[in-house]
């Protein structure tokens, strides 16, 4: 009986990091990154737009990227958004293309804030950079680092069950219910009480990092997930 209340969190887990992870791809898709043309210059240097970015070297300090790489993700990036930025409404276009079933603006409302690690209200491409390079190529600490400041809504270092709630509703808009065509009216609550059961050691009523860090490393189905992108570009 256990094994059964544990599974509908193991899921939930394990499909929104395969989400999060499919909808970059395809965003790396739309911006022309994984299908560049190979024989680029590679001596571009980036251009003057309203927003500059920082150097290829200190960027290439500060990721898991290429000079090379950072070259073809600019190049995209900047065919995309001239003037260096995205806002909000931008990103929730773009991210809504990639779940046509669903409605995908409130997650992707959270997870616009989590890229705006500087809550400046647009994502700059370093911003962009920084956070690919966590999420395909970072360790697995700083990959469930990143996720875990995704569900920590108000940043004040816990996820407590109304962001965690939240979360999972964005999710459930987002997949659209095509992808879950029987869930029953409690479903949120359910996901929502085997986190919590699983994650908060304590029993505090909220879920900390490490906590976090540890009960998601001890699963299987969730390390999977987190490994199936890092060779994308």
């Amino acid at each position: 009986m256990a094994e059964k209340e544990e599974q509908p969190e193991k899921s939930l887990q394990a499909v929104a990091v395969i989400v999060l992870c499919c909808a970059l791809v395809k965003m790396l898709h739309l911006l022309g990154v994984l299908s560049a043309d190979d024989n680029a210059d590679d001596d571009l240097e980036m251009t003057l737009v309203c927003h500059r970015p920082e150097g290829l070297d200190q960027l290439q300090a500060q990721t898991n990227f290429t000079k090379r790489e950072l070259q073809v993700l600019y190049r995209g990036f900047k065919n995309e958004c001239p003037s260096g930025i995205v806002n909000e409404e931008t990103f929730k276009q773009i991210y809504s293309q990639f779940f046509p079933h669903g409605d995908a603006s409130t997650y992707a409302h959270y997870l616009f804030n989590a890229f705006d690690a500087a809550q400046s209200g647009t994502i700059k491409f370093e911003d962009f950079v920084t956070a690919l390079s966590i999420l395909l190529r970072g360790s697995i600490t700083e990959k469930l680092q990143w996720t875990f400041n995704l569900y920590d809504i108000n940043r004040d270092g816990y996820v407590n069950k109304e962001e965690m709630t939240d979360i999972v509703r964005a999710i459930y808009d987002m997949m659209g219910k095509y992808t879950y065509p029987a869930l029953k009216t409690d479903a949120h609550k359910q996901h929502v009480d085997a986190f919590f059961q699983k994650m908060d050691k304590n029993r505090d009523g909220v879920v900390t990092i490490d906590e976090f860090i540890y009960s998601c490393q001890e699963d299987e189905n969730i390390m999977r997930s987190l490994q199936l992108f890092e060779n994308v570009i």
